[in-house]
């Protein structure tokens, strides 16, 4: 990360009357990142990112996006590009004219051409907006954020509908962008694009940002798994080998290597097959289920 970080968020707080959704959060997201904000339902995820988008004004605390005030609009939107959950696009447009009108709002510059190329929409240019699909209008809404090669831009949910080779063609496309030095905050249900594509993952909880890192930090912090089952006259295995609801067998550990040679030579020993036999590393969804008992 950079000395002087892009997004800078210190102490912020934001109630709405007696429900404190947001307490005491900070964070920083570095020039040319890709950072996942994730959350449990009413975590405060979506209120922290309308302040950081500038959308809403905070309790108290501080929020700095490239060093100004994000509701300083004329200095911060011409920089920033925003994929909303949902789209805001008025349904008589044409697909061509929403992507100009994007254009012109946001004082940046732009091909609409090329745009429409990348989100493999050239064949709707002239298609009202409420004529497209559900995945056709996240892929607009992509474009319109996009547009311009902005140097911040934020992705709420941006590949909910989408097909598997339309995700691929956005993530290519976000890949390219952070190539030329594009920022990007990542909000997804779909942990595994976080756990693959993001440099640093905040998740919060409860109003505040409960743990951060890199996917590795993070899930370093639970025991790897090891799961099998037995036939039904095998002998019950050592500790730490514990049973399940299911019948079957969950090794939980810090030492996997050790404790899956342990399991394999008593299962050697004993001539015993070990059904279903996984063994891995905690997963991010691990990590974001913890978060219950927190």
């Amino acid at each position: 990360m950079t000395s002087t970080p892009v997004i800078d968020v210190d102490r912020l707080n934001l109630s709405y009357g007696d429900f404190h959704a947001v307490k005491d959060l900070s964070f920083q997201v570095g020039k040319g990142e890709l950072y996942a904000l994730l959350g449990t339902n009413g975590a405060g995820k979506t209120s922290t990112l309308e302040i950081v988008e500038g959308h809403r004004r905070a309790g108290s605390g501080t929020v700095r996006v490239f060093g100004r005030d994000p509701r300083d609009r004329r200095a911060v939107r011409p920089r920033t590009g925003i994929m909303l959950q949902e789209s805001g696009f008025s349904p008589d447009l044409t697909v061509r004219e929403s992507v100009r009108l994007i254009g012109v709002l946001s004082r940046r510059e732009d091909r609409v051409a090329r745009l429409l190329d990348v989100v493999d929409l050239t064949h709707k240019a002239g298609t009202r907006v409420s004529q497209l699909s559900g995945g056709e209008k996240r892929r607009l809404d992509f474009a319109t954020a996009v547009y311009g090669r902005p140097e911040l831009i934020f992705l709420d949910e941006p590949t909910t509908g989408l097909d598997i080779r339309s995700r691929d063609a956005l993530w290519d496309a976000v890949d390219r962008l952070r190539a030329d030095g594009s920022t990007v905050v990542l909000t997804t249900h779909y942990l595994e694009e976080a756990q693959q594509r993001a440099d640093r993952i905040g998740l919060m909880h409860r109003g505040t940002l409960h743990r951060e890192g890199t996917v590795a930090e993070l899930t370093r912090a639970l025991p790897a798994t090891i799961r099998f089952s037995l036939p039904a006259v095998a002998p019950t295995p050592p500790p730490p080998a514990a049973r399940r609801p299911d019948g079957g067998f969950l090794v939980e550990t810090f030492a996997l290597q050790r404790e899956l040679r342990a399991l394999l030579d008593w299962a050697d020993a004993r001539a015993v097959e070990l059904r279903g036999l996984e063994a891995g590393p905690t997963r991010l969804d691990d990590v974001f289920r913890s978060l219950d008992g927190a």
